[in-house]
């Protein structure tokens, strides 16, 4: 504990006060460190540890390096990127990725937007920046800082010795995204204050108030359709409030032990092959009502429920949800396979997986890490090596960090269509806080927080045609199948930069959790304190009807109690 108290107070000491925020000298430096390191590419497919995991990728922040094919008799090979000044710098809504694998990859053209049209080289509206290389994969890292943010087409040719054009080897259109640049947005309060605002605005919602009377889900709150994420982020929340808001503890604690025997009796029972595992869907409404979802379940979010338990055990030491988290822990142990991964959804009585696809193992991996770490629990050991031996040597080595949501199907993806901050985050996130940090842990963790930032964070954005920026910056887009800033999205990223920055002192990380960190509270509504979960612009008929997750934002008011514990007098 001491140890622990001397690096804490150290830690305070290297970080000016998030109340005071960082020097403008400092930022200068940080800005310019920042450039250095978007030129160098991300796991590009030419070191031979994986394919280009790019195909489907709108936008770069990091210099790319695509899949382009050598040409014989090619002596070298010109790139060119190219921006219209007429349609580069104005807003285009973010296209969802399509499922039909029929379709073409996603292109600025084809998704119907303005084109960028390559016309004489004497029009004055056509930017062009070029270099040459004898490698047609190579990266933009030679001209990527000359290029400014905009809608980007880039050209490959090959050349021969008299630097005449053979053919065009291949052609990209993206966005080439802004780069992180301070200082940013503020606080506008303090973070313990955001938090407990934002608790209370999700404590006093009436479909969560109705749990104080009730061990059934208030279905006029649709996303209670989904049990382990949404009823056991209630209860999460609701133990938060009873140990922050003393007003509040008993009213609290029945809301959150009412939720949770929701959990336990809607669990499959004992000597069943998902024994103790609550459901992914409940009460037939949004996506629980499609097809492909009846009587399935996503194998990891039991273990997201197996969590809630253990902090309400921590809260009451009531045995009955320690039990409970060991029992679904136990029933894991069943269904991991020989290589140690895991199927990503199944059928929920037979266990039998609904086609071959493998689950990202961030949250069990993260239960079984607690486990041992605050419980002593060992029996485990084994299996959580295993699944990161398979995480290590598989998902990350091949940089496949698929989406793995229940609103968005499993079936049908390619590899690499459908990537998230969600699952590559969370997972360097864990590196970070092993009990031991290898180096090959700390370069895949300092991989996968580069992809996230490079794919999904904004650290700002074009005007759009009306002269304003439509997303609140910075901000994280969830996924390529729902390109939309959301505020989990954020604390996924930021969290992983600020374990960055605690494992090795990088104070560009610890900058750039602070300003995605500070932006909670931007988006908080200070009225009533709720933290948005999507951070894009819309006209009032569709802001109507915009969706509010209670699991999103109790992963706001997580990391704003996280922030002010570790940087806050």
């Amino acid at each position: 504990m001491k140890s622990l108290l001397i690096k804490t107070i150290t830690l305070y000491l290297l970080v000016t006060s998030s109340i005071v925020g960082i020097a403008k000298s400092d930022i200068k430096k940080l800005n310019l460190q920042a450039s250095k390191e978007y030129l160098i590419p991300i796991r590009p497919g030419y070191e031979g540890r994986q394919p280009f995991w790019n195909e489907f990728a709108k936008k770069f922040t990091y210099a790319p390096a695509f899949d382009f094919i050598a040409v014989e008799g090619a002596k070298e090979y010109r790139f060119t990127v190219i921006q219209n000044r007429k349609t580069a710098y104005v807003w285009m809504p973010p296209a969802m990725q399509k499922t039909n694998e029929k379709e073409d990859v996603p292109t600025v053209e084809t998704i119907g937007a303005n084109p960028l049209v390559l016309e004489a080289n004497n029009n004055s509206d056509i930017l062009s920046w070029s270099f040459k290389d004898t490698n047609p994969k190579c990266s933009l890292s030679k001209i990527w800082n000359d290029i400014p943010a905009g809608y980007s087409k880039l050209v490959v040719e090959a050349l021969d010795s008299d630097g005449k054009v053979i053919k065009t080897v291949g052609e990209r259109t993206f966005l080439r995204d802004f780069p992180f640049h301070g200082p940013y947005n503020t606080a506008n309060r303090s973070y313990k204050e955001a938090a407990i605002m934002a608790a209370l605005y999700i404590h006093n919602m009436p479909a969560v108030q109705s749990w104080k009377n009730s061990c059934v889900p208030d279905m006029s709150y649709k996303h209670n359709t989904y049990p382990c994420k949404i009823i056991g982020a209630t209860v999460r929340l609701e133990v938060m409030i009873a140990k922050e808001v003393p007003s509040k503890r008993e009213e609290a604690l029945k809301i959150a032990k009412n939720a949770a025997q929701f959990l336990i009796d809607q669990s499959r029972p004992s000597g069943s092959i998902l024994a103790f595992f609550p459901p992914t869907y409940y009460g037939g409404l949004v996506a629980s009502a499609k097809q492909e979802n009846q009587s399935k379940t996503l194998l990891m979010e039991a273990s997201v429920a197996a969590m809630a338990f253990l902090d309400l055990y921590d809260l009451t030491k009531e045995k009955i949800y320690f039990d409970r988290a060991i029992g679904i822990a136990d029933t894991y142990i069943t269904l991991q396979n020989q290589d140690g991964s895991f199927p990503m959804k199944v059928d929920f009585e037979t266990g039998v997986p609904v086609n071959d696809s493998h689950a990202l193992l961030s949250p069990l991996l993260k239960l079984l890490y607690r486990l041992d770490n605050q419980y002593g629990i060992t029996k485990y050991e084994q299996m959580q090596k295993r699944g990161e031996d398979w995480m290590n040597n598989v998902a990350v080595d091949s940089f496949d960090m698929t989406g793995q949501f229940e609103d968005v199907t499993v079936i049908g993806w390619k590899p690499y269509q459908n990537l998230t901050n969600c699952t590559a985050a969370p997972y360097a996130s864990y590196l970070l806080n092993k009990k031991v940090v290898t180096t090959n842990n700390l370069r895949d963790a300092i991989d996968l927080i580069r992809f996230s930032e490079d794919q999904f964070l904004q650290w700002d954005a074009l005007c759009n045609e009306d002269g304003f920026r439509p997303i609140c910056t910075p901000c994280v887009y969830e996924q390529y199948q729902y390109r939309v800033p959301v505020d989990n999205s954020s604390c996924n990223v930021a969290n992983a930069f600020l374990d960055l920055y605690l494992k090795t002192g990088d104070q560009l990380a610890f900058a750039k959790a602070k300003a995605l960190i500070d932006n909670l509270t931007v988006v908080q509504n200070p009225v009533n304190g709720q933290i948005l979960t999507t951070w894009d612009y819309r006209v009032r008929a569709k802001d109507d009807v915009r969706a509010f997750w209670i699991n999103c934002s109790v992963s706001s008011i997580e990391i704003l109690l996280r922030f002010n514990q570790l940087f806050t007098k």
